[in-house]
């Protein structure tokens, strides 16, 4: 029964807090207002938003051929399609719990690929933590392209000195947990570091392959196809066709950061777009109404591919028997 709650309140608060950051945002537009950004809506050239799709469809499969690599040298065979469909039904699942994704990533693996759910899951975390090192270029790169105009948004929505301290104790955290692991021989901790071994072979298989260069090549094309999906979505619009590439870099760390601490960023995305575009003379109403548009379209290809992927891969599976 706790289980049960606990699942529930993990599902509806996330979701909760989406249609708050909805209500808000529209909360603030007068009748009229709503009414332009419904023009914008039937206005937009869908045929960038075409093209953006392909880039994205074309980022997610560079992440399912990247995957390979660590898969592979820790000794087992990988198969693009079963990633690909995997890396689908992850994404799907983070619309509901954030972060759920990863683990239903390595789930589906071990069930159809008899990859040890701890291995499998070792190596999404070391993708994520050479993400979150791409992420934060992008965000070093929009600082020094536009520090000027960003300084005063950041200061002004980053609360910079919680951050501060939450660091600090995440790395006294990080050390505390090295220090008991190394000499702390307690059978529970004793019996915590054999069921981590796999988990630790996983994370270090990314680092100690020898097609280091190939996964760094895919990673660029993830992450280049990201940038290209949000430079083809901002031509779309009149309002957003204008910006530079400074400009379009600083909107897609602030998206990026958006999705990646909510729900796939339901009711963030729009939002934190349509502040950090006032900072560049994009009207509230233009600005929501291209994030809607780039939100709705990128979560509809997670939702049909990942739902197509459900239901294609016990099949494809079937057939390879």
């Amino acid at each position: 029964m706790k289980k049960t709650v606990n699942k529930l309140i993990s599902i509806i608060l996330p979701l909760a807090l989406g249609v708050f950051l909805v209500y808000y945002a529209f909360a603030k537009f007068t009748t009229e207002q709503i009414e332009e950004m419904v023009m914008h809506f039937k206005d937009a050239n869908y045929s960038y938003i075409i093209i953006a799709s392909v880039f994205s469809i074309i980022s997610l499969w560079a992440r399912a051929y990247r995957w390979k690599y660590a898969i592979n040298y820790m000794g087992y065979p990988a198969s693009t399609w079963t990633n690909f469909m995997a890396i689908n039904i992850g994404y799907l699942m983070n619309l509901t719990v954030p972060r759920s994704g990863e683990v239903s990533r390595a789930l589906v693996l071990q069930k159809y690929q008899q990859i040890p759910f701890d291995k499998s899951f070792g190596s999404i975390v070391s993708e994520r933590v050479i993400d979150l090192v791409c992420l934060l270029l992008c965000v070093f790169t929009a600082l020094i392209l536009q520090y000027d105009v960003l300084k005063d948004f950041l200061l002004r929505y980053v609360p910079v000195e919680q951050l501060a301290w939450l660091g600090l104790f995440a790395v006294l955290g990080l050390i505390g947990m090295i220090v008991v692991f190394l000499y702390v021989t307690w059978k529970p901790i004793v019996f915590v570091k054999q069921k981590l071994k796999g988990l630790v072979e996983g994370v270090n298989s990314i680092f100690k392959m020898p097609a280091k260069l190939e996964f760094l090549g895919y990673t660029l094309v993830i992450w280049l196809g990201y940038i290209a999906t949000f430079y083809f979505g901002t031509l779309a619009l009149a309002e957003t066709s204008e910006l530079t590439f400074p400009m379009i870099m600083s909107a897609f760390v602030a998206g990026s950061f958006a999705v990646s601490f909510t729900n796939g960023g339901f009711g963030a995305f729009p939002l934190i777009l349509a502040e950090i575009l006032l900072l560049y003379q994009v009207s509230s109403v233009a600005g929501t109404a291209f994030g809607w548009i780039l939100w709705t379209t990128q979560t509809a290809i997670v939702v049909v591919l990942g739902a197509l992927s459900f239901f294609l891969l016990p099949l494809y599976h079937t057939r390879e028997r």
